[in-house]
């Protein structure tokens, strides 16, 4: 197990944590530095991995599934509290769904299906978005909020665009 795969799980394990937090109150502080910790060792896995060689299929399989166990918990904890409209959760779970179906389609079609670069920042915008949400930081996290909605939308269908000859 290297360092940057035990830094993804130490991630996973902070969520249950976050989810309790979030029941409380959705500008819990100890949520917001909770998501904060969990949204940086996300940054700090992959560096890791890079910088020193430790890149694993087993971390290439659980960093983009921690980091979708971490935003799910945040905007299901968000959308409870009336913070965020439960219709943006389902756009994003739907994406997600449906992106985790598409690579496993291209892994039997024999594709890897690399992370893009709008994905990349989708998910940076959805973690920054949640952090001010969490922080009780109006208007400027809605605002970015429904940026991530829309870099949600468009990754999604830019990878449906990437993979069209496999589903077609």
């Amino acid at each position: 197990m290297t360092l940057a795969n035990l830094i993804t799980l130490l991630r996973l394990g902070l969520v249950p944590f976050l989810v309790y937090f979030l029941e409380v109150s959705p500008t819990s502080r100890a949520a917001l530095a909770l998501f904060l910790v969990a949204s940086l060792t996300d940054w700090v896995d992959g560096y890791i991995a890079r910088r020193f060689n430790q890149a694993t299929s087993l971390g290439a399989l659980l960093d983009p599934l921690v980091d979708k166990v971490l935003v799910t918990a945040a905007i299901v904890g968000l959308a409870r509290h009336g913070v965020i409209h439960a219709w943006a959760v389902t756009l994003v779970l739907t994406r997600e769904f449906l992106i985790t179906g598409l690579r496993t389609a291209a892994i039997n079609a024999g594709v890897v299906l690399a992370a893009s670069w709008t994905g990349k920042v989708k998910t940076a915008t959805q973690m920054v978005a949640i952090a001010l949400l969490l922080a009780g930081v109006h208007p400027w996290g809605d605002w970015l909020w429904w940026v991530a909605i829309v870099m949600t939308a468009y990754s999604g269908l830019e990878y449906l665009w990437q993979t069209r000859r496999i589903w077609v």
